[in-house]
Order: C-alpha cells, then structure tokens, then sequence
C-alpha cells in the first residue's frame, strides 16, 4: 500500500493518481476514473475531481493508497 501524505484539505482524485504514480498521465488517470477502475472506500468513484480528504483509501489497477 502506498501512503499519500497531503497538507492541504483534499486532493482531486486525478491529480493523487498522478502523483502517487498509479497513473502515468492525467489523461491515463481520466481514462481509469471513467471506465470504473478507480475505487474509494471499497465503492466505484466515477468524479475526476472527486475531494480525497486524510483517512480515505483509494484503489487502482491493483494497488491501494492511503491518505494520510
């Protein structure tokens, strides 16, 4: 599991895809948020710009961040 550490209130989905890497591109990012790929607490997360906040688990292609 990747651990995500933000100082801000939230992050949108697709920019932590990005950083964390578990995306090679926003465009790569859009593309598994839309297709249903991308997960949020264990339920399909369809926003690209959802607000990931501290404690949230988010799932792609097989690997998992926490938000910290």
């Amino acid at each position: 599991m990747i651990t995500f550490e933000i100082d801000t209130e939230y992050i949108e989905l697709i920019k932590l895809l990005k950083v964390t890497r578990v995306a090679e591109s926003g465009a790569m990012a859009k593309i598994l948020v839309e297709n249903g790929e991308v997960t949020r607490n264990g339920e399909p997360e369809f926003r690209k710009r959802a607000k990931i906040t501290k404690g949230e688990i988010i799932t792609a292609l097989g690997q998992s961040i926490k938000v910290v």
